[in-house]
């Protein structure tokens, strides 16, 4: 068993964090931040300004050179690497589904690793599309390669969801949508973390979609983190980088 973590202490802490490639470039530098219980937290910038290695090190596909990073209460370093991940759920933009497995095999795969029992995993199934918006008697029986792009990020966030993590990491996973279907899943998604409370750590580029779905931004500029700020905040920042983004919505 995990020890318990005190409610108070943040889900997840960095502590002077770097990470160098091995040519001895800095792919993100000197990061200290921490994510509350409960908040989503946008990491907002450029491509390749550091937002996407910064998630990859929350769940250790990506190790530290530097630094100290703790995950409810525990170094990461101290995490079996498998537990922490099925402690963690992870979105990526091209949902990264079993093509061979139905949709129902997809969202249960983590329950039957975990060895949730059979009824309670089929139970647990038909909630989650249900709350997905993919009516479970339709999906359920279907392949990846069925479904539109939309619906298969709607299987991708259910996965993510299917052992109840406390914690869930989102790497742009509306990116490759179209505009009508990307804006009609964000507009769910921001809905669906206000009913969960789960800790939410989202990447993107896109500044509205930032604005939308963030209790916290963190902003992201060749690899440092340069601001921290509410919405609020972050529409009145100085940061020459915050200015650009705001310049971004003309």
């Amino acid at each position: 068993m995990e020890p318990s973590t005190p409610p108070s202490s943040p889900a997840i802490q960095f502590s002077n964090v770097s990470l160098h490639a091995s040519s001895g470039r800095a792919l993100v530098e000197g990061l200290n931040f921490e994510v509350g219980r409960g908040e989503t937290l946008v990491l907002l910038g450029r491509s390749g300004s550091g937002k996407t290695t910064t998630l990859k090190l929350i769940n250790c596909l990506l190790e530290p050179t530097s630094g100290k990073i703790v995950v409810d209460g525990k170094p990461a370093a101290e995490w079996d690497a498998i537990k922490l991940r099925r402690h963690i759920g992870y979105v990526i933009q091209e949902t990264g589904l079993f093509p061979h497995f139905t949709v129902e095999g997809n969202v249960g795969l983590v329950p039957r690793l975990e060895r949730w029992p059979e009824e309670r995993t089929q139970a647990r199934v038909r909630e989650l599309l249900a709350v997905v918006g993919l009516d479970p008697d339709v999906y359920a029986r279907r392949y990846p390669r069925e479904l539109s792009g939309g619906q298969r990020q709607r299987v991708g966030v259910a996965r993510a969801l299917a052992a109840d993590p406390p914690i869930v990491l989102m790497d742009e996973p509306f990116g490759a949508l179209d505009p009508i279907t990307r804006a009609e899943l964000q507009r769910e998604f921001a809905a669906l973390a206000g009913r969960l409370g789960k800790t939410i750590v989202f990447v993107t580029h896109d500044i509205r979609e930032a604005f939308l779905l963030a209790s916290r931004i963190g902003l992201f500029k060749d690899g440092r983190l340069v601001e921290m700020a509410t919405v609020p905040e972050f529409r009145e920042s100085d940061d020459p980088e915050a200015r650009a983004f705001m310049d971004s919505l003309g």
